[in-house]
């Protein structure tokens, strides 16, 4: 299950011909662990660095620590999703975004949904 939710991370990749793979590794732990870690060139020269340490368990894929870092090509931060443990007042705690200078609330993002984030902003700015 791990390698299928590696294939099916890779394929979202590729599959937007536009992002150039500057770094991706996979290792797999003991107890069907594994940790993903990868960053992403776009067109503007903009970065998405982001890691999942991952389980399956109960015949599913759960993420127990992420980030995706997104910034831009100056180095300044546009967003970043992680579910570090250091805003316990937000409601979808540990959960958050960053955004500039707000933190706010989110669910779990999937690789997929950071993508079209990013294509949005990319594509609209154009």
């Amino acid at each position: 299950m791990l390698n299928r939710y590696l294939y099916r991370l890779y394929d979202t990749i590729i599959s937007r011909g536009y992002v150039e793979i500057e770094r991706l590794d996979f290792d797999e732990l003991p107890g069907r662990q594994g940790i993903i870690e990868g960053r992403l060139k776009f067109h503007d020269g903009s970065l998405l660095e982001f890691d999942e340490f991952i389980i399956f368990r109960n015949e599913q894929i759960a993420k127990l620590r992420y980030a995706y870092h997104y910034q831009n090509e100056s180095g300044e931060v546009i967003f970043r999703y992680d579910n570090a443990p250091h805003y316990p007042n937000i409601l979808t705690y540990p959960h958050h975004k960053h955004v500039g200078s707000t933190v706010e609330p989110t669910q779990v993002p999937d690789l997929s949904d950071v993508l079209r984030e990013i294509e949005q902003m990319i594509f609209n700015s154009d």
